[in-house]
């Protein structure tokens, strides 16, 4: 029988806090009984194992993200939405560390599809980049862009990984100024009609 007040949701939101105070890779079923206060297998009504826990957690962080990044886009359009999204992500990985891993996690396809939080990442993202004038193939070629090139950037700044004098905030504002400009100058996938 499920220990009472224990949900799905209270599991997550648990796991959530204990990523970023202890590291992604430190979320665990024990962990997490222990904060409760009840034994491990009081857990398996809730979630099927520590895979789900996870990729629960991944789909719950990914909504926080994309409800920062739609707060800091609407109403922008061009260099100043890009500006915003980037801003938006970069905050949210430096506040939340552990959170902001999670949802570098690889999630089953069909999950994706059906989760209300992903569709509109990918809406809001694709939106964004439309306003470049970008369609397929090139939007994807560019997401994948954006994402490596914020997800690199953040990983090394957690990391301490800039050690040069430069302010880390100059360097991050040239960062999105040069994709702006890659994007204003896409090389745009030639159809088979040109």
């Amino acid at each position: 029988m499920a220990r009472a007040g224990l949900t799905v949701d209270r599991l997550v939101a648990a796991a959530a806090d204990l990523a970023d105070e202890a590291g992604f890779e430190n979320v665990s079923l024990s962990a997490l009984a222990r904060h409760f206060g009840v034994k491990d297998a009081s857990l398996y009504s809730h979630v099927r194992n520590l895979n789900d826990l996870r990729t629960r957690l991944a789909l719950h962080a990914g909504g926080e993200l994309i409800d920062r990044i739609a707060a800091a886009v609407a109403g922008r359009a061009g260099k100043d939405a890009l500006a915003a999204f980037a801003g938006a992500y970069r905050a949210y990985a430096l506040d939340h560390p552990g959170r902001y891993a999670a949802t570098q996690i690889r999630i089953d396809q069909a999950l994706i599809a059906d989760s209300p939080a992903m569709r509109r990442t990918a809406e809001i993202t694709y939106g964004m980049l439309r306003a470049y004038g970008l369609d397929e193939p090139d939007l994807t070629d560019a997401v994948r862009l954006l994402r490596s090139t914020f997800h690199g950037y953040c990983a090394l700044e957690s990391a301490g990984g800039f050690g040069a004098a430069r302010d880390v905030q100059t360097s991050w504002d040239k960062a999105v100024e040069a994709l702006h400009l890659a994007l204003t100058n896409w090389p745009r996938e030639k159809s088979n009609d040109d």
